[in-house]
């Protein structure tokens, strides 16, 4: 019987329970379909721990992109067969070693392209690239600022935003994690234990400020990022890893230069067939290209999901993590 690292309660990484798990047969518009490998992100914690409320009854199986083969398909799927290789980024569901997909829900991978590299990339690749083409179109000569540069997504967006010519200024926790930033395009790097980022960016831009601040770290950068704005840049808020932002006013866009916010996800962008079609396909092709290139830094096993939860809160992780089945 197939595994799953299941939650029966919210709580911290000692929730994980790792039990044999009932997977069925796939309906009409189904696949069932194993996993090679798990993309770890932190959008798992939050629903491990209850910061993001479930839907539906208890237990949940978290996980939010995996990449694998079909097994079997149902009646009405014609597209698909036994032995296709796909991946998908769903809200929950990946921590297993199979499951029931909607057909509609699933990518078929390149040939070109790993299963270890799809479960790293997809739903940070696919984040990157509504961040950097859609939420906030980067042009050749802007000057952004992201956070959190060193991490999964941060170090993608390091690399797309540099070929799409823009000045990347990263944050990040550590010396090693700046060398880390640079060598994925960064051009000015931040350590925000030992500087204050607001005055760096300040520095680094002549005054000036940034066109765009990605923000994914919350209630710890704010209101900090906006002061980093110019006049009319937007503030980009798309994750918390620090916590909920406390005491938002829409007059601190006004006061800081009549500013633009944004709290963006990523399901938003890739609601329907076609947009999921289109943004997989230019995240493919970039990965093709070169443009973009993972490096998975941790591998742990399905079973050893509660110490990666450990690290990945802790800020001990870099870049992408997979669990391997």
């Amino acid at each position: 019987m197939p595994k799953a690292v299941v939650v029966h309660q919210t709580g911290g990484p000692e929730v994980f329970s790792y039990e044999d798990q009932e997977v069925g047969r796939p309906g009409p518009d189904e696949v069932l379909m194993r996993h090679h490998a798990i993309g770890v992100n932190f959008i798992d914690t939050y629903f491990r721990s209850g910061l993001y409320p479930w839907k539906g009854n208890k237990p949940i199986i978290v996980g939010a992109e995996a990449s694998g083969e079909v097994l079997e398909v149902g009646e009405k799927v014609a597209w698909l067969r036994p032995g296709d290789r796909v991946c998908y980024t769903l809200p929950n569901g990946a921590y297993c070693e199979a499951r029931l997909v909607k057909a509609s829900q699933l990518v078929k991978l390149p040939d070109s392209i790993s299963h270890e590299t799809a479960a790293s990339t997809l739903l940070k690749g696919l984040t990157v690239h509504y961040l950097l083409h859609r939420t906030f179109q980067v042009k050749p000569g802007q000057t952004i600022l992201f956070h959190a540069a060193a991490g999964g997504v941060g170090t993608l967006a390091g690399q797309w935003a540099s070929q799409l010519g823009a000045t990347i200024i990263g944050t990040v926790s550590t010396e090693e994690k700046a060398k880390i930033a640079k060598a994925n395009g960064y051009h000015h790097t931040i350590n925000y234990r030992t500087e204050n980022f607001v005055e760096r960016v300040k520095e680094i831009t002549n005054g000036q400020g940034v066109d765009v601040v990605y923000d994914s770290v919350g209630k710890n950068t704010y209101p900090q990022s906006l002061h980093c704005l110019k006049r009319l840049g937007m503030w980009v808020c798309f994750g918390q890893s620090s916590g909920l932002i406390e005491n938002f006013e829409l007059q601190h866009l006004a006061q800081n230069g009549s500013l633009f916010a944004t709290r963006p996800t990523l399901f938003n962008y890739i609601a329907t067939r076609e947009e999921l079609e289109d943004s997989s396909a230019a995240l493919f092709d970039a990965l093709e290209k070169g443009i973009l290139k993972t490096t998975i830094h941790q591998r742990f096993k399905l079973e050893e999901a509660a110490k990666v939860h450990e690290l990945l809160e802790s800020r001990q992780t870099k870049g992408a993590t997979i669990l391997i089945p």
